[in-house]
């Protein structure tokens, strides 16, 4: 991925300058740290990206999500609708607040749809903890109306679409909070890193304490700083912050050249029979860091992911392989396996988790062949790659008609 890609002598010189004050906490010592403040300037620039009027800063994607659950309103016994199409941090995040998960179809979008948002929604729905999928965006124009008419959270997982937007506003930015991954395989990278982002003051002075053992961050002696709320740490090291202020200011031109490529590489192959896409609601909007292929069925998708191991030609698929991002993975989460009791098991789960119906899930992500788009490609290897595919398509294809 592209955060991984680019990296020298800026990250280098950020942190230098973490090393020289040796405060590589993220409060307090203003009279030893030389006006070093890392994590407040990496927040800056995910504001700037984002247009978002907070940004807070914590130590993975994964503890954004349940900064921004907590910081949102969503709680013990809630009931949270959720996709089946995710990295599982997003359902851990719900079960690790108390909430309950609800899962709902997804559609060619890749993310949570809103005919799968209606057809789970019961009086009981608290919010909805939707994700944007592979560096593109939910149908927001179809889902908002839900959120409204029935007055629920939204919180949005925007880990892998940082720098995406629709219709220009920002993902994350829709509902009561959202949330960035900046780890070691996204488009900017911190090592580990998060940003929850809102717009509403009240959530962003929650989740600043929250993730914090609850301090309120009034006035510059953290032993007499006050604890209004519970918290815990969830806090990113200046360090791993230097390195994501750099990364982030890299973005737009990333997203320059990973449209580029992705353009490229998306004509080349679409005159090819048996290649379809992932929708994209916004194309002006999209981030461009994964070309998603669909192909006309999960046998033959199974069948083309055969031939590209032969050729050594990449790409993934999430059925087949177990890498955590399909609820076919979950067998874990499925039977409520954690080191102690879940909310889940005292209140009881809103559906048969070992017997969900998500048939339109299932059709769309056996049909799914993702690639992470690089921004360094040059044309000549667009074209190479574009070549093997077809080649690789076109063998089963083939194949399939005799």
């Amino acid at each position: 991925m592209p955060g991984t890609e680019l990296y020298g002598a800026a990250e280098k010189k950020e942190i230098e300058e973490v090393l020289q004050t040796g405060i590589f906490f993220r409060y307090n010592h203003e009279n030893v740290r030389n006006d070093i403040w890392k994590a407040k300037e990496f927040e800056e620039e995910v504001k700037k990206i984002t247009g978002a009027k907070y940004a807070h800063a914590v130590s993975s994607g994964s503890a954004a999500v349940i900064a921004a659950l907590t910081s949102a309103g969503i709680g013990t016994g809630d009931e949270v609708i959720v996709p089946p199409f995710t990295y599982v941090a997003t359902i851990e995040a719900v079960l690790l607040v108390g909430a309950l998960p609800v899962f709902a179809e997804i559609d060619e979008t890749l993310c949570i749809s809103a005919e799968g948002i209606r057809k789970v929604l019961t009086p009981k729905t608290k919010g909805i903890c939707l994700v944007h999928m592979c560096g593109g965006m939910a149908n927001m124009d179809e889902i908002m109306p839900i959120v409204k008419e029935y007055n629920l959270i939204l919180v949005e997982d925007a880990g892998q679409a940082f720098g995406a937007s629709h219709k220009g506003t920002a993902v994350g930015l829709f509902g009561k909070a959202g949330c960035y991954s900046f780890d070691f395989f996204k488009i900017a990278t911190a090592g580990e890193g998060g940003v929850l982002v809102t717009n509403d003051e009240a959530t962003y002075k929650l989740a600043d304490s929250y993730t914090d053992h609850g301090h309120d961050h009034i006035g510059t002696n953290r032993g007499m700083e006050q604890h209004p709320i519970i918290g815990f740490n969830y806090r990113i090291s200046e360090l791993h912050a230097a390195i994501g202020k750099v990364q982030t200011a890299r973005v737009p031109d990333i997203i320059e050249s990973n449209n580029r490529n992705k353009k490229l590489l998306t004509e080349l192959l679409s005159k090819t029979e048996g290649i379809s896409f992932a929708t994209l609601v916004d194309p002006s909007g999209d981030s461009a860091t994964f070309l998603n292929m669909l192909l006309p069925d999960t046998t033959t998708a199974k069948a083309v992911v055969d031939e590209f191991n032969k050729a050594g030609v990449g790409g993934f698929n999430y059925w087949f392989i177990n890498m955590y991002h399909f609820i076919n993975q979950w067998e874990h989460v499925k039977q409520l396996k954690a080191a102690s009791k879940l909310p889940a098991e005292v209140f009881g789960t809103p559906q048969g988790y070992n017997d969900l119906q998500l048939p339109k899930t299932q059709e769309v992500i056996g049909r799914l062949i993702s690639f992470g788009i690089r921004c360094t490609w040059t044309e000549d290897e667009v074209k190479t790659l574009a070549k093997n595919i077809i080649a690789c398509v076109e063998k089963v294809v083939v194949a399939e008609k005799a």
